[in-house]
């Protein structure tokens, strides 16, 4: 079953102004954000230079400001649950440094609440992928002509737009050692930057429950054989399962590192290495435990025409996900890989901070591989 497209010209314009806005702002280039009459030029903050420091001092005279997420504001000392602004009268590009980076640095300054631009700034730094303090610079006069602007209505529909606008763009068979009777649907849409993947193992049928497991893209488990998780183990595994047992669907969503991407990922992995579980390395960088969203997988389920799925997973909130996307879980099935001596603490903290279940003392019991 295919989607038509019906977006609509305006959906279009807006869904085309995000998109660049994005490029630009991944490439360290400062975006303009339009709500109502307001103006300001937004920078990621993880790329700010003495050269950008410069342009926005002059372009904000005294006004600029850094916007946190609650999770970086927590590990700077302060007990939040929401985001919140902190004055930049001197654009200094090593103190900004200190708040978005540095493992000791603390605030000295009031905290303000957020404005709506500094609401889509942060959404548009999750979006792009690079870690999330944004700095803001309130135009005074007209923006400069070589920025784009973007509306920040636009940056807020963005997600559930590119969920309404999924759809099925290429399919064929793949065989994979061990299931040899498999198909690769590609769909274009839903989260991160590239396409999704949704792999149909066999030949389920589709009017019955299903056999379904969402799977977030990890280059280094499922490409490398990473130690330092199961997700490698998870998605071999369960193809193989799949392909003994009447087939299924295997979504390979892409959402490295809990949605952060690769390169904030990689970041989490290094203060992990300093000694951080997986959890308090992501919060030191200023992301929440999970940043994922899942609707998009339950529209490409709904779209291959799967209404009632048995969910092979370990986390609770994907099973909630599909429950509020309007699909049927009938029953759920445990996805467990091998324990080694790199990844028992985080399926452990997993478990534990984020209520997945795993019974980690039954997985340390066996002999783990030593990389």
């Amino acid at each position: 079953m295919t989607k038509s497209s019906g977006v609509s010209a305006e959906g279009v314009r807006a869904k085309v102004s995000v998109e660049r806005a994005l490029s630009e702002f991944r490439a360290g280039r400062g975006v303009v954000l339009a709500h109502g009459a307001e103006r300001a030029i937004v920078f990621s903050a993880e790329s700010v230079e003495p050269a950008h420091a410069a342009a926005i001092s002059e372009a904000a005279a005294g006004r600029a400001r850094l916007v946190l997420p609650a999770a970086r504001l927590r590990r700077l000392g302060m007990d939040r649950t929401l985001a919140g602004a902190v004055a930049l009268p001197v654009v200094d590009p090593q103190r900004i440094a200190q708040l978005v980076l540095h493992l000791d640095a603390r605030i000295d300054a009031p905290v303000a609440p957020l404005a709506e631009i500094d609401a889509a700034a942060l959404e548009l730094s999750a979006l792009a992928l690079v870690l999330p303090p944004v700095i803001i610079a309130p135009l005074q006069g007209p923006p400069p002509d070589d920025m784009m602007i973007v509306d920040v209505a636009d940056i807020h529909d963005f997600r559930a737009a590119n969920v309404r606008d999924l759809r099925l763009v290429a399919r064929a068979p793949v065989p994979l050692e061990g299931a040899g009777e498999t198909e690769f649907v590609v769909f274009r849409g839903g989260e991160g930057m590239r396409d999704q993947v949704a792999i149909v193992v066999g030949k389920p049928d589709m009017g019955e429950p299903v056999s379904v497991r969402l799977h977030s893209a990890c280059l280094t488990g499922d490409l490398f054989g990473s130690l330092k998780c199961d997700c490698g183990d998870q998605l071999r595994g369960t193809v193989r399962w799949m392909a003994e047992n009447g087939g299924g669907v295997l979504l390979y969503l892409d959402q490295e590192g809990r949605g952060n991407g690769i390169a904030n990922k990689m970041r989490a992995y290094r203060l992990q290495a300093q000694g951080f579980d997986t959890y308090d390395a992501d919060e030191m960088l200023g992301f929440e435990h999970d940043q994922r969203h899942f609707d998009f997988a339950a529209e490409m389920l709904k779209q291959l025409g799967i209404g009632r799925v048995r969910m092979m997973t370990n986390n609770p909130i994907k099973i909630a996900a599909m429950t509020q996307a309007g699909l049927e879980v009938v029953d759920e099935q445990r996805v467990l890989g091998r324990p080694t001596t790199h990844n028992v603490s985080y399926l452990a903290s997993k478990r534990d901070r984020a209520g997945h279940y795993i019974d980690v003392e039954a997985l340390a019991a066996q002999a783990p591989i030593d990389g």
